[in-house]
């Protein structure tokens, strides 16, 4: 069905609003059916164009799917980066970074389903082909060197400046960035298993609200020597 705010077949009139359009529906639609099972047809007609000018703006699948990653996590790195520029203390930064990569994933929670399947089409790749896997396709390493990297690199920094000042735990970054992101992302790759587990919708503001505190709370119990006077620092909220 088509809504007021969708371009008109075949326009080219609005090219940001069309690309945009596109890049939502291939959102959904790689999110739930991965590259291989994505459908270009659905994609087309679900943004509301023609599948010419589908190809008009993305030459093919493969180079939508790449730009759908780019929107991801372009749109990640852009939000956490401001949220830790706010704040010059180390573990506030922390706190900020949960939040905004929390705030963001929650914006739109078909955004992880997209990022995992990425990651399992490396690691699906036949174990005779260890190079393949090592490379990645065509996408991953850039989206590392380009989105990842900064955000790993920073987080790294500002737990070795929690550190350095006593705030934080002497942790290995290493091993303690991929526990934060997994604490903050698993709930929404988890959906399905977690509307059958606990009653209620997942992603309702009530509930969306709790799980963010909570996060918060646990990366604070889990890293700051002293998470309860820190707590108490932010008005009773880590």
């Amino acid at each position: 069905m088509r809504t007021a705010n969708k371009v008109p077949l075949g326009s080219r009139r609005q090219p940001e609003v069309t690309r945009a359009a596109i890049l939502k529906a291939a959102t959904a639609e790689f999110a739930r059916s991965g590259l291989e099972g994505a459908r270009t047809d659905e994609i087309a007609r679900a943004a509301g164009v023609n599948k010419a000018l589908l190809y008009y703006y993305f030459r093919d699948k493969e180079a939508l799917y790449g730009a759908v990653l780019d929107q991801v996590f372009g749109g990640l790195r852009e939000k956490v980066a401001a949220a830790m520029d706010a704040e010059p203390d180390p573990g506030r930064r922390l706190l900020a970074y949960a939040a905004a990569h929390f705030d963001y994933v929650a914006s739109s929670p078909q955004l992880p389903r997209v990022v995992l399947r990425e990651l399992l089409r490396v690691s699906g790749k036949p174990e005779s082909n260890r190079s393949h896997v090592r490379a990645g396709p065509p996408h991953i390493r850039r989206i590392v060197e380009q989105y990842m990297r900064p955000i790993y690199t920073r987080l790294a920094a500002t737990l070795s400046a929690g550190i350095a000042s006593g705030q934080l735990r002497p942790v290995d970054p290493q091993q303690a960035i991929p526990s934060v992101v997994g604490t903050i992302v698993f709930y929404f790759v988890g959906l399905p298993a977690v509307a059958l587990l606990a009653p209620g919708d997942p992603l309702s503001p009530e509930r969306l609200a709790e799980r963010r505190a909570a996060v918060l709370d646990f990366i604070a119990a889990a890293l700051f020597r002293d998470p309860v006077r820190h707590a108490a620092t932010q008005g009773g909220q880590p």
